[in-house]
């Protein structure tokens, strides 16, 4: 891997942005990689389309903007709508399952689709969402380790709910897991 391009997409609340720094911290802290974020938000904060743009590379990063995310991750319809024609060809797309409805979509595109939002709420917290979809990442990509991105995890969500987001992320990265078999 030299560079690979992903966008993070849904609205506002869902952690969207954590979840592309969460990203980037594992790759950069814990992986020995190079990393950059960018974030986008709409005109209102909580409620509005957001994407986190993120990029991973084993060699040092010179643009930090992304031309054609090669990895995905949609947590809104609105965010499916907007950002999957971006998806670059033979790119992976993770959905999920509860709130985002595929349609037309390309033939080259691996897709995978997890209930994430009903895992969180099995959890006890709807909140964890986007640390499910983490663990679903590291699962069928591979971009980071699995050790580094629960390092990143428990380094960067609330004192308190270390716990929680562990076990969101084993519950993601399970269930990828299945889906790559």
């Amino acid at each position: 891997m030299v560079r690979t391009e992903i966008k993070v997409g849904g609205f506002g609340g869902q952690g969207v942005i954590l979840s592309g720094y969460i990203i980037g911290r594992a790759a950069a802290i814990y992986d020995n990689k190079y990393a950059t974020m960018i974030q986008a938000f709409g005109p209102e904060a909580r409620g509005s389309s957001c994407s986190a743009q993120i990029i991973v590379s084993t060699e040092v990063i010179a643009y930090p903007y992304i031309i054609s995310p090669s990895l995905m991750v949609v947590m809104s319809q609105e965010a499916y709508t907007k950002f999957v024609p971006e998806l670059s060809e033979g790119g992976i797309l993770i959905t999920e399952e509860e709130l985002v409805v595929t349609h037309h979509l390309r033939k080259d595109i691996k897709h995978y689709s997890i209930p994430a939002t009903r895992f969180a709420e099995e959890l006890g917290k709807k909140m964890v969402l986007n640390i499910v979809m983490m663990g679903c990442l590291t699962a069928v990509s591979g971009i980071v380790g699995a050790d580094a991105m629960r390092k990143a995890v428990l380094a960067s969500v609330p004192k308190g709910t270390d716990e929680l987001n562990l076990r969101a992320f084993e519950k993601g990265y399970e269930y990828g897991r299945t889906l790559v078999q």
